[in-house]
């Protein structure tokens, strides 16, 4: 039987990071459909680049963390045993 890298527990602890990442797609969109400062190449692949590359660091760094924190609660859960 396969093990799941994200239990429930893994998933809850992990929606602090859930809650910035939906903030940062909403201004994702906003940008593309409504430019605020017209469409610049510069300033519009700029705003991208600043929020898109934000938006993929908590990607990873949630990934990560939620690695962390499932494999410290095997620990745990192996040392009671």
């Amino acid at each position: 039987m396969t093990e799941k890298v994200f239990d429930r527990e893994t998933l809850l602890d992990l929606t602090v990071n859930f809650i910035p990442l939906g903030i940062l797609i909403f201004f994702i969109g906003a940008f593309a459909l409504f430019p605020s400062w017209g469409v610049d190449p510069l300033i519009t692949g700029l705003q991208f680049t600043i929020v898109g590359g934000t938006a993929i660091l908590l990607v990873i760094l949630t990934y990560y963390a939620g690695k962390a924190i499932s494999s410290a609660e095997n620990e745990m859960d192996a040392g009671h045993e």
